[in-house]
C-alpha cells in the first residue's frame, strides 16, 4: 500500500499560514505564567457568547466533559432515559450512561443523517426526561419539532454540537436553540484547538452555576466543595489558541461550504454515488464531507482509494446501538444500520486545493465504473 498522499485532513497547512499568531499567543501565556483558568479561559468564553448569542459560555476540557456536565446540570441522573441517535459518535451515548441513565436510540432521516423528528413521540415514556439530538457532520437537526415535542412532554433538550460549531438552523446557531449546547474543541472540528477543549452554552443562570461548579471539582469557592465535581477545566493554552481561530471562523467555515459545493458538481454524475444533502433551512459547516457509497463498494471503494494515497473515513461502521455495551435488547433501526455500510467520509479542510479535490473524484469516477 503507497503512503497517503491526500489525508482525510490537512491540519498542517492552516497551522503553517497562521504560525505567527499561534505562536505569539502561546508566548503570552508562557510569560504570563497563567496556565489555568487565566484570562484568556474568560475573554474566550465572553467572545464565544456573544458569538453564539447566549447569556452563558463555560469552557470545560472536552466535548465528552461537556455533555456529561451538561446533563447532570439539567438534572439527569439514575434511572432517568434520554433520547438520543444512534448514529453518531459513541461519547454522546456514554454521557448519558456515565450519568446512570438510559439512552433511548431512535432512527435517523436517511438524507441528512439526524435522528428523524417523526419517531421521536413514540419512544417517550413516564421515565424519558429529555432529547439529545445530534447535528452530525456539521448539518443541522430539524430542531422545530423536536423542540414542540420537549415543550409538549416537559423534556429538555441538550443539543451535541461537537461537529457543527458555526452552524445555524433557520438563522439562529446550533447549541443555542435547546436548553443547553454542547461544542467539542477536538483539533478536526470546524473550531479545533490543538488539544482537547469543550464548552456548554445556555441562557439558564442555574444550569450555568452549576456547570461551573461541577468543572472545578464541585466547588464555587476553591476548597469549599458543595458536591462530587470532575476536573475539567478548558486549558488557557487551548483557550488562547481558540480565541486566535474564532477571529476567523466564519471564513473558516464559508470556504468548508465551497469545498463541499464544488465536491458535489464533481461527484454529481457518477453513477453509485449519493452527495450530501443539504437543509435549505440550515447552513451546514461540513465538518466532514460524508458521501453515500450505494451496492456494498463502500468498503472496496475506500480500500482502493486508500492504495492511490487518497485518505477516507467512515463515521462510523458500528451504530452505537449496534455496539457490544448496549446490543443487547436493543431495537433493529434499520435506515442507521444501512447507512453505516455506505458512508464515505471525503478529504475536506478550509484550505483544500480544487486540484486535490478533482483529483480524489477522478479516482473514485474511474473505481465505480
Amino acid at each position: 500500500m503507497s503512503e497517503l498522499k491526500i489525508p482525510i485532513l490537512d491540519l498542517k497547512s492552516e497551522i503553517n499560514e497562521h504560525l505567527d499568531e499561534y505562536m505569539k499567543a502561546i508566548e503570552e501565556v508562557l510569560r504570563s505564567a497563567q496556565f489555568i483558568m487565566g484570562p484568556n479561559v474568560k475573554a474566550f468564553e465572553e467572545e464565544v457568547a456573544r458569538y453564539l448569542g447566549v447569556k452563558h459560555a463555560i469552557g470545560v476540557n472536552s466535548g465528552t466533559d461537556a455533555l456529561v456536565i451538561a446533563l447532570r446540570a439539567a438534572g439527569i441522573g439514575e434511572n432517568d432515559e434520554v433520547i438520543t441517535t444512534p448514529f453518531t459518535f459513541f461519547a454522546t451515548a456514554e454521557s448519558i450512561t456515565a450519568l446512570g441513565a438510559t439512552p433511548v436510540f431512535v432512527d435517523i432521516d436517511e438524507r441528512t443523517f439526524n435522528i428523524n423528528p417523526d419517531l421521536i413521540k413514540q419512544a417517550i415514556t413516564k421515565r424519558t426526561k429529555a432529547i439529545l439530538p445530534v447535528h452530525l457532520y456539521g448539518q443541522a437537526a430539524d430542531m422545530d419539532p423536536i423542540m414542540e415535542l420537549a415543550d409538549a412532554y416537559g423534556l429538555k433538550v441538550i443539543e451535541d454540537t461537537a461537529q457543527a460549531f458555526g452552524g445555524d438552523y433557520k438563522g439562529r446557531k446550533l447549541g443555542t436553540i435547546g436548553y443547553v449546547g454542547c461544542f467539542s474543541f477536538f483539533p478536526s472540528k470546524t473550531l479545533g484547538g490543538f488539544g482537547d477543549g469543550g464548552l456548554i452554552a445556555t441562557n439558564d443562570d442555574e444550569v450555568a452555576e452549576t456547570a461551573k461548579m461541577l468543572r472545578v471539582h464541585g466547588s464555587k469557592k476553591k476548597y469549599y466543595n458543595e458536591t462530587v465535581g470532575y476536573n475539567s477545566r478548558l486549558d488557557e493554552i487551548q483557550a488562547a489558541i481558540l480565541r486566535v481561530k474564532m477571529s476567523r471562523i466564519d471564513e473558516a467555515n464559508e470556504a468548508r461550504r465551497k469545498a463541499a459545493h464544488r465536491y458535489n458538481d464533481l461527484l454529481k454524475d457518477i453513477p453509485g454515488i449519493i452527495t450530501p444533502f443539504e437543509d435549505a433551512r440550515s447552513k451546514h459547516v461540513y465538518h466532514q464531507y460524508t458521501i453515500r457509497v450505494l451496492d456494498g463498494k463502500r468498503d472496496e471503494l475506500q480500500q482502493n482509494l486508500a492504495d492511490r494515497g487518497i485518505g477516507t473515513m467512515v463515521y462510523y461502521p458500528v451504530p452505537v446501538h449496534r455496539l457490544p455495551i448496549y446490543k443487547e435488547g436493543t431495537p433493529v433501526l434499520t435506515v442507521s444500520e444501512k447507512l453505516s455500510g455506505e458512508v464515505l467520509s471525503l478529504p475536506i479542510w478550509p484550505n483544500i486545493g480544487e486540484d486535490v479535490q478533482e483529483r480524489v473524484v477522478e479516482e473514485i469516477s474511474s473505481l465505480m465504473k
